[in-house]
């Protein structure tokens, strides 16, 4: 019986391990705890508490497997889940209305099974603690580079099986280097900052548009299967937005889309260049809007030798800028 039970401890943790997402782990889990305590129906809760709330916490069903106990009170086990020395949640099995109570043994068993549940939950929550820390940037808390890497090699898969659109606005803030050196850089990052809410708030109306701090004074908004001109007005309200910040001297923002593109994007990196290319002019005609790059700039930036790999911003999006044309593309 002691095998069949280290066994079953075994089994929930492998369980758990192989799942990539929180719920599917919780659902492996309590698979296996139902089976390991012979139950037929077993569900993991988490405690849900609203920060600074007044109204008492409740047990919110994260997974659950199995059929439903017949009857008003069919035999249970209830084992508290405790992650961080704090109760996370509770693991609650049930048998049949005909099936025999828990003995003392399998009382005493549950705890164990809730254990090794809360030690998957607790590396769950370090490794979605790791992610947001590797994709979040420090000053802002908007997305970073990282972020934006990953989330455009997801939308060109998109793009390049089903044609899905993509549209990218490039920002720089004017003057940063002129408050720093006035006012110091304790003041220029609380212009990033407010900054930052600025390009959130444009971001908003777009679903699934990720806002991102690239670097410096560098951002950008990066927009999948949504429609050009949506994202060229939250462009716009970013433009409006940034020249009413206190000591803000603007921002030039450039607006790139596949839809410039012939045929199918293979690369982030053409994306990035051809923002860039409308940008460089948005920032030399100090353009109080955003400018729209057109077919011409696409064949600019398509006669450009091949960007670096990796590593710093200006080597991923070109190190060379088209020259400045007449109008706004």
């Amino acid at each position: 019986m002691a095998e069949e039970r280290l066994w079953a401890v075994v089994d929930v943790a492998r369980g758990m391990a192989a799942e990539r997402g929180l719920a599917q782990a919780a659902r492996a889990g309590v698979d296996r705890a139902r089976r390991a305590l012979g139950g037929s129906h077993a569900a993991i809760s988490v405690w849900e508490r609203a920060p600074g709330s007044t109204v008492p916490p409740r047990l919110r069903v994260l997974a659950d497997v199995g059929e439903s106990a017949d009857g008003e009170d069919p035999p249970a086990l209830v084992a508290p889940i405790l992650v961080h020395g704090g109760e996370w949640g509770e693991l609650r099995v049930v048998r049949g209305r005909e099936q025999p109570a828990f003995t003392p043994e399998e009382q005493a068993f549950a705890p164990a099974l809730a254990a090794v549940l809360a030690a998957g939950f607790a590396q769950y929550e370090r490794l979605r603690e790791i992610r947001r820390l590797a994709f979040t940037d420090a000053l802002t808390g908007l997305a970073n580079r990282r972020a934006v890497d990953h989330a455009l090699a997801e939308a060109l898969r998109g793009h390049r099986e089903r044609g899905a659109v993509l549209t990218l606005v490039v920002c720089d803030v004017n003057g940063l280097k002129r408050v720093n050196d006035t006012h110091g850089h304790a003041v220029g990052d609380r212009l990033l900052i407010r900054f930052a809410g600025v390009l959130s708030r444009a971001a908003e109306p777009l679903p699934g548009a990720l806002a991102a701090r690239l670097g410096g004074d560098e951002f950008c908004l990066l927009a999948v299967e949504a429609d050009p001109a949506e994202v060229e007005r939250a462009a716009a309200e970013v433009c409006r937005g940034a020249a009413a910040l206190e000591l803000s001297e603007g921002v030039a923002c450039g607006v790139a889309s596949t839809g410039a593109v012939p045929g199918r994007l293979r690369s982030g990196r053409r994306l990035f260049r051809l923002a860039d290319a409308a940008q460089y002019r948005a920032k030399a005609a100090r353009s109080q809007a955003p400018v729209v790059a057109g077919r011409g700039d696409w064949e600019r930036v398509a006669a450009l030798p091949p960007a670096p790999p990796g590593g710093e911003r200006r080597a991923f999006r070109g190190r060379e800028r088209p020259p400045p044309v007449a109008g706004s593309g």
